[in-house]
C-alpha cells in the first residue's frame, strides 16, 4: 500500500500546525508517518473540542475519515513518534517510545493554550518492537468514552477528538475491527520522558527537556532558582490533585506506570480502567495486574513512588553538588504525600458538605463513613449523591439506606453528621446544591461501557457508544430519563476485568 498523502491545497487549514516538539534535539523523536488504511470512516468527531482548539469542524466532518485514519497529512503536519522509557509495574525498561502513536502536530488553541494531536493506532513506529501498530474498535471506543467522561467530572484529562475505523481487522486472542483514535494533550511528555535521557547519562538532554516543559507547562517557574526543583515540586502538586480527584470519583487507573504519568498532570492511557461500584479501597480492574499494585487505595502510594523516579531522573540538573541534589529531591518527594493528604481532604470534605471550618473530629467522621461503606459493600458514587439528598431531606434516609446491606447501619453515622452540619450556617438547599456539583450522578458504569462496546464491536451497532457518550457529557446533573445508567450492575452484569487492548 502506497503511503500517505498530502491534502489539497483547499483544506491546508484544517488543522493549523505549530510544532515545538518537532524543534527538539533528534534524540526526542523519530519521523515517522502513518501507515495508509484501506477503508477508513469516521466514527464520531467531537465537534465541541474541535471548535475549542480553532479548528474547521465542518472540515473535518468532510475528510476527517482521511486525516484521522493517518491516510492524508494535511501541510504542516511533521509526524514523529516521541521517545521514552519506563516503570512498568516496577520494572525499568530503558527503551519503550510510541510503539502504536504518531504524534502528527501541535495546535495552539483558541485560549492560546499548545495542545498536541496523537493518531493512536496508525502503524508501526521504530518503537512497536515486535507489535503491530494498530488499535482495535473496542479500545478505542472506550479510551473516548472514558476520556471525555473525565473531562465533564472535572478532571484533568487527555481529550478525545476523533474516533475512526480502518475496514482491515487486528488480531489479538480474536479478529477483531480496526480502528485508530485522535488524542489531544496539553503535552505527550511523561515521567518517562526524563528518564528516557538519565538511563543515557545524558543530562544535556534531561536539561533541554525540563526547560522545554517550564516553557510549554510551568512558565511561571521561569526566572525562579533552582528552576528544576521548583518544576519537580509543581508536578508533584499537579499529580497529588489529580489522584485525589481520581478518588473522588472512584476511578481506577490500572497501569500507573511512570511511562504512563504526564508531566503536565492531566490524565493519560485509558487502557484497563474503571469505575469502582461498591466501594473497597482493593479494587481492581486490570487483567494484567495480577498483585494489586496498582488498586484504588494503592494509587497515591504509587504516585509518590512515580515522583520519586522522576526526582531521580533530574539529579543531575538539580544541583552540581550531588549530595545537595539528592538532598533536595528526597525532600520533595517526602512532600507529596502531604499535598496529597492536603488536596484529598478537600475532596472528600465538600463531598460530604464540610465547609472550609475544619473541627478536630471531622477527620474521624471521614474515617467513619469509608469504613461503612466498605462494611456495607455500598455503591461509592450512588452513596455520595444520595448524601446530598439526606443534607437537604430528612426523608431520604431510606433511599440511602437500601444501597446499604443492613439498612440502618450508617444512622448513627447521619445523625453524628448532621449534627456537625448543624454548626455550619450554610442553608439546607445551598449545601445539597454544592455537594450535588462534586458528587456525580452518572459516571461510565463498566458494564454500560462494555454493553457499548459489544454492540460497536460484535454487530457495527454504535447507538449505545452515542447514548453513554450524551449521558456522560453532564454527570452532574439528573437525568430521569437515563435513570439506569446511573444504576450499579445487578447481579451478573458486573465487569471484574478490563484489559489493556494492545
Amino acid at each position: 500500500m502506497s503511503g500517505a498523502t498530502t491534502a489539497a491545497a483547499g483544506t491546508a487549514r484544517a488543522i493549523p500546525f505549530d510544532n515545538s516538539y518537532a524543534r527538539l534535539p533528534d534524540a526526542f523523536f523519530s519521523p515517522v508517518d502513518p501507515t495508509p488504511v484501506e477503508a477508513p470512516r469516521l466514527i464520531k468527531l467531537n465537534r465541541a473540542l474541535a471548535e475549542e482548539l480553532g479548528l474547521d469542524a465542518d472540515a473535518l466532518e468532510r475528510h476527517g475519515a482521511g486525516y484521522f485514519s493517518g491516510n492524508v497529512l494535511l501541510p504542516g503536519s511533521l509526524p514523529l513518534a516521541m521517545a521514552y522509557a519506563g516503570h512498568q509495574f516496577g520494572q525499568f525498561v530503558p527503551l519503550l517510545g510510541d510503539g502504536r502513536a504518531i504524534l502528527i502536530g501541535e495546535v495552539v488553541d483558541r485560549n492560546g493554550r499548545r495542545r498536541d494531536i496523537q493518531l493512536k493506532g496508525s502503524g508501526q513506529t521504530p518503537y512497536s518492537r515486535r507489535g503491530d501498530g494498530r488499535a482495535a474498535l473496542g479500545p478505542v471506543l472506550r479510551e473516548y468514552i472514558v476520556s471525555e467522561a473525565m473531562h465533564a467530572l472535572g478532571i484533568p484529562t487527555t481529550r478525545a477528538l476523533a474516533a475512526v475505523s480502518t475496514g482491515q481487522p487486528v488480531y489479538r486472542d480474536r479478529v477483531l475491527p480496526g480502528a485508530v483514535f485522535t488524542r489531544v494533550a496539553a503535552s505527550h511528555i511523561r515521567v518517562g520522558t526524563f528518564q528516557f535521557f538519565a538511563a543515557r547519562g545524558d543530562t544535556e538532554n534531561v536539561r533541554v527537556l525540563a526547560d522545554h516543559v517550564i516553557e510549554r507547562h510551568y512558565p511561571e517557574l521561569k526566572g525562579i532558582a533552582p528552576p528544576y526543583l521548583a518544576l519537580l515540586d509543581a508536578v508533584a502538586d499537579q499529580q497529588a490533585s489529580l489522584i485525589a480527584r481520581w478518588l473522588g470519583v472512584g476511578f481506577i487507573h490500572g497501569v500507573m506506570n511512570t511511562d504512563n504519568m504526564t508531566i503536565s498532570g492531566e490524565t493519560i492511557d485509558f487502557g484497563p480502567c474503571a469505575f469502582m461500584d461498591r466501594y473497597d479501597p482493593r479494587t481492581v480492574f486490570s487483567s494484567i495486574d495480577r498483585n494489586g499494585r496498582y488498586a484504588f487505595g494503592n494509587q497515591p502510594m504509587i504516585g509518590q513512588w512515580n515522583i520519586a523516579r522522576l526526582a531521580e531522573a533530574m539529579l543531575a540538573i538539580l544541583d552540581e553538588d550531588q549530595d545537595k541534589a539528592v538532598e533536595m529531591a528526597n525532600e520533595a518527594v517526602g512532600r507529596f504525600m502531604e499535598r496529597f493528604q492536603d488536596h484529598w481532604k478537600a475532596v472528600i470534605r465538600a463531598k460530604i458538605g464540610l465547609g472550609a471550618d475544619e473541627q478536630e473530629s471531622d477527620q474521624a467522621l471521614i474515617r467513619d463513613l469509608l469504613v461503612t461503606l466498605y462494611e456495607q459493600k455500598a455503591d461509592y458514587t450512588l452513596t455520595f449523591r444520595r448524601l446530598a439528598d439526606a443534607a437537604e431531606n430528612d426523608a431520604t434516609d431510606e433511599t440511602l439506606g437500601a444501597l446499604l446491606e443492613a439498612p440502618d447501619a450508617l444512622s448513627p453515622w447521619l445523625a453524628v453528621w448532621r449534627e456537625r452540619l448543624s454548626q455550619d450556617k450554610t442553608p439546607p438547599q445551598d449545601r445539597a446544591a454544592a455537594m450535588r456539583r462534586v458528587n456525580p450522578a452518572f459516571i461510565p458504569r463498566n458494564h454500560k461501557v462494555e454493553e457499548a462496546l459489544a454492540a460497536a464491536t460484535d454487530q457495527g451497532d454504535f447507538s449505545l457508544f452515542e447514548a453513554l457518550n450524551d449521558v456522560l457529557a453532564n454527570p452532574y446533573e439528573d437525568q430521569p430519563g437515563f435513570a439506569a445508567y446511573a444504576e450499579p450492575p445487578k447481579p451478573g452484569e458486573e465487569v471484574t476485568a478490563t484489559f489493556c487492548g494492545t
